[in-house]
């Protein structure tokens, strides 16, 4: 697997959020969004944990080049506090493990946090590489169910769940 690194969302990956915008890759997540609300989540990320906002993170290859971000925030699931994982590669990297490997950063840096027991990621039914990314990076399937994303908007979604304290 390709050596990855996450680094703490900073000022400067506005366009690396505005290229993650793409349809292709928006297409199990609501698609694209107006170049407006970009640059609000932009501000969200950059705030840092609070509504609508969580710990968000670049996915940064050995040579310095961001391809994706990943990130974790409070869920309140099935009544209990969780993190929610999501992440998003940008295409002419996806297919090479990246996204799982980010997704493994995340979950150590959420374990480190010592405040949950579970993180669950939510992708698509009709979603198989996010899918296999929770396969392969250490979630267990718990079975369909009907997710709001983007808000106002349910969609099918696998739920995967993941011990932070294993």
């Amino acid at each position: 697997m390709t050596e990855v690194r996450i680094e703490p969302w900073n000022e400067g990956d506005l366009e690396l959020l505005r290229q993650l915008n793409a349809p292709e890759v928006r297409a199990h997540t609501g698609g694209p969004e107006t170049d407006e609300q970009v640059i609000a989540r932009h501000e969200r990320y950059l705030r840092g944990p609070g509504p609508r906002s969580g710990h968000l993170f670049t996915i940064v290859l050995a040579d310095g080049v961001k391809v994706g971000s990943v990130g974790y925030w409070d869920r309140e699931w099935r009544g209990e506090q969780v993190y929610e994982m999501g992440w998003a590669v940008l295409p002419a990297y996806q297919g090479r493990g990246l996204a799982t490997a980010g997704v493994r950063a995340v979950i150590a840096a959420a374990a480190a946090r010592g405040d949950r027991r579970w993180a669950h990621a939510y992708p698509s039914v009709d979603n198989p590489p996010s899918n296999a990314v929770c396969r392969k990076a250490g979630f267990t399937l718990l079975g369909e169910t009907e997710f709001e994303y983007p808000p106002g908007h349910l969609m099918r979604s696998n739920d995967w769940r993941i011990d932070l304290t294993a």
